[in-house]
């Protein structure tokens, strides 16, 4: 059976203190695509919409989302936005979460000379009532990605305990 792609890990930031945002910066162009994850754990004193920047530009971020909550479902989509909401309005860590949240954007071919397209997953049991979303991004750049930042709604800070991974992807 041929070996599948292997995914490398680029950087490992846990907040020791409650901070955002949490950015990786130099990412070197050696991998064919990239996967970043954050845990947010249980949570009960803050609370924030959970989003992604791309080598620091607030411009040309696009999404389409597919959110399903207990026994509902919805979509949206947003265009010229300023960064990529990975956790939709009605998804964001919560002051009453009792689980940890887990977000995942795998981004494709972020070294490339093309506009880069991410798919985003999210993830949270609430005890009969979860919550899953799945999220098609577009950031309209051509640029190389070198860095990157999870960031929060204004004013709002990841709490102590969370874990942001960045991986460096390579084919097979």
């Amino acid at each position: 059976m041929p070996a599948g792609p292997t995914y490398e890990p680029i950087a490992t930031t846990t907040l020791g203190s409650a901070a955002a945002p949490i950015t990786f910066s130099s990412i070197p162009g050696t991998y064919t695509d990239l996967r970043a994850t954050i845990v947010i754990p249980a949570s009960p004193d803050t609370s924030g919409n959970v989003n992604m920047t791309l080598n620091g530009t607030s411009t040309g971020y696009s999404r389409t989302i597919l959110l399903g909550q207990g026994t509902s479902a919805s979509s949206s989509r947003s265009t010229s936005a300023a960064f990529w909401r990975v956790g939709n309005n009605g998804f964001q860590w919560t002051g009453s979460n009792s689980t940890p949240v887990f977000y995942t954007v795998d981004i494709f071919s972020y070294a490339g000379s093309t506009n880069k397209t991410a798919l985003a997953t999210v993830q949270e049991d609430l005890n009969g009532s979860g919550v899953v979303q799945r999220s098609v991004f577009l950031w309209s750049n051509t640029a190389a990605i070198t860095s990157l930042s999870w960031t929060t709604d204004a004013g709002t800070n990841f709490p102590v305990g969370t874990v942001a991974t960045l991986y460096g992807i390579k084919a097979a």
